[in-house]
């Protein structure tokens, strides 16, 4: 009731209040009839405040008047019934999507930013395989500048030819195992010499790696691929593309944790920058939010490096000093000022059966895992979703890039870089313009080494602190394809959290096994085979996707309900190329190519 009281009512009946309360004090010394008239003052005030019909709603008084008191009040009007959000095919609020660039300068800050991203997998990947495979700092200076010059040629050829996403293509976690494998092989135990054995074993690894492209590049051309991503709908692709995020969570905290003075600041100024202070200071152009990485990283760098020159870490344990100090990587004293990677450069490879098939399952795994970041990344650069055609002819393409880390001497196969794909998320630009600059900076500091490898000394925890981010970001874009499922049925429940569950199940019991004993579950005499599946059931996007892939095109999809809630009504126009006209915009090939290889 006191809700209804209109406020000038109630600041005068107060402001009575306070002044008689203000004066209590002098009653004793005014007589019967002066307090008697101050205390009648006071409660005519009050009462012309708090009047009977400054008790009712203005609403209520209204109907009063116009029903002249003989009639019944009029019925309240009908509350507006709640309403979902509508689905979108397009991901809304993206400032640019893959056909609209930003203006240079800012394109070129943008491009650089990727570069300054995906350089953490570039560094991380050879400096756990190089030493175990008998280099130096000499050796893995110039297999990261091998590995930024490829992923610069690699991320080109798929934003020209390929999918034509923003999709940077650089280094994969999937293809470290069987190169360990490979570098514990027994035909390299005999070799003394830890400069002559790294070369052997990189020449191992690029005739695995050329062996295992050709796998890619048949699936993909072939038009393989573009068959088995016809049956993908929405409710399948969940799982893949939440995993592909989500999954790498090893690889975020626990990497911040090894110099948490270092990665945990990272991880405030990051979300500080990106989230609060764009809503404190309204700019008319973003700033703060768009580069967010490069205002943290620089900040976090350089506090690390007056920590370094200070002296914090001089009694520090030897592993503290390599994940704290900006002085203990290696690269810049063992990188040439300038050199230009060429093919062979580590000799001629070597083919060996075994590795080879290790190799290709880990190229099969690749495959999967990039088609779910495909996915996510057509989501944050605004454009229609992808059809399986041009994703098919994305996988060939990346087949060529494994092809060209094993003629170059990578050690690593390639696969579309996940953090960069959050990156896009971070700074709703999908410019494919900005991606294709930031692949001319690879280039460019992969031959100018002395310079790249300053870049590339920034300690591992600050780019943990940045995978904290930009692997949610990927893991959100698979959630936000529940918009096209129907969540009350069963039959999606089911799939989803039983291929969820089993993603992050199984492979931890494989993880869990290899590090306690040693080799993983299945170990057998073969080598090869152990390898395979080792590798194949290890990786948590492979195997939800395998699973939701499988349950949801057997478990009643000839119903039609079952193909509503499963969203496949949905993504039933981008099956086909020309089955939406925005499909030319967003995927259609440069020079005209498309009349000599079209898309169908």
């Amino acid at each position: 009731m006191w809700k209804c009281v209109h406020l000038w009512q109630l600041y005068w009946t107060m402001g009575s209040f306070l002044w008689c309360v203000e004066n209590l004090y002098a009653w004793e010394n005014f007589g019967v009839a002066q307090n008697l008239h101050l205390f009648g003052w006071f409660l005519l005030l009050s009462f012309s405040g708090f009047s009977r019909r400054s008790w009712l709603p203005r609403r209520r008084r209204r109907e009063e008047m116009a029903g002249g008191g003989g009639g019944g009040a009029a019925p309240a009007p009908k509350q507006e019934e709640l309403q979902p959000h509508p689905v979108k095919d397009q991901l809304p609020n993206v400032s640019y999507c893959i056909t609209s660039p930003p203006p240079w300068p800012e394109a070129i800050l943008l491009g650089f930013q990727h570069f300054l991203v995906m350089l953490g997998t570039t560094v991380i990947i050879p400096t756990a395989l190089v030493p175990q495979m008998g280099g130096g700092n000499d050796e893995k200076a110039r297999v990261v500048q091998t590995i930024l010059f490829v992923a610069g040629i690699n991320t080109l050829f798929q934003t020209l030819f390929g999918t034509r996403l923003p999709a940077v293509i650089g280094g994969s976690y999937t293809f470290v195992a069987p190169t360990v494998s490979i570098v514990l092989a027994g035909r390299y135990s005999y070799i003394v010499d830890p400069h002559e054995k790294f070369l052997r074993v990189m020449r191992g690894t690029q005739g695995a790696l050329i062996v295992a492209s050709t796998l890619q590049i048949i699936i993909g051309f072939s038009g393989l691929w573009r068959n088995v991503a016809r049956f993908l709908t929405p409710l399948a692709a969940v799982p893949l593309v939440v995993l592909a995020g989500f999954g790498l969570y090893e690889l975020g905290f626990p990497g911040v944790a090894k110099c948490i003075e270092i990665g945990f600041p990272q991880i405030i100024l990051l979300v500080i920058f990106s989230q609060y202070i764009p809503r404190a200071i309204h700019s008319e152009k973003p700033v703060s939010d768009r580069f967010a990485v490069i205002f943290s990283v620089t900040i976090v760098w350089l506090y690390a490096y007056l920590l370094t020159v200070g002296g914090a870490y001089r009694h520090s344990p030897l592993k503290t000093q390599l994940h704290c100090r900006t002085d203990r990587s290696g690269l810049v004293g063992g990188a040439p000022w300038i050199r230009v990677p060429y093919p062979f450069q580590w000799g001629a490879p070597t083919f060996d059966a075994g590795e080879a098939f290790a190799m290709m399952a880990a190229s099969f795994v690749s495959l999967v895992e990039s088609t779910g970041t495909f996915i996510a990344i057509t989501r944050y650069a605004s454009a229609t979703p992808l059809p399986p055609s041009v994703l098919g002819r994305g996988i060939g393409w990346q087949g060529i890039g494994i092809l060209l880390d094993g003629l170059f001497g990578t050690a690593n196969g390639s696969s579309v870089s996940v953090e960069n794909a959050g990156l896009l998320a971070l700074t709703r630009v999908g410019s494919r313009r900005v991606v294709q600059i930031s692949a001319l900076f690879m280039i460019f500091f992969s031959v100018l080494g002395k310079f790249g490898a300053i870049f590339a000394s920034i300690p591992a925890p600050i780019f943990a602190a940045l995978y904290c981010l930009f692997f949610a970001y990927v893991g959100a874009a698979g959630l936000s394809f529940l918009q096209f499922c129907n969540l009350n049925s069963f039959r999606t429940k089911f799939i989803l959290g039983f291929s969820v569950f089993m993603g992050l199940s199984i492979p931890q019991y494989f993880n869990e096994y290899t590090s306690v004993a040693g080799y993983g579950p299945v170990h057998t005499k073969a080598r090869w085979f152990n390898d395979i599946i080792n590798v194949t059931f290890s990786s948590k996007p492979f195997v939800a996707g395998s699973v939701a892939f499988f349950l949801d095109n057997t478990l009643y999809r000839h119903d039609d309900a079952t193909k509503r809630d499963r969203g496949y009504h949905w993504w039933k126009r981008f099956q086909n190329f020309k089955g939406d006209t925005r499909s030319e915009e967003f995927y259609s090939l440069p020079f005209d190519l498309n009349r000599f290889f079209p898309s169908v």
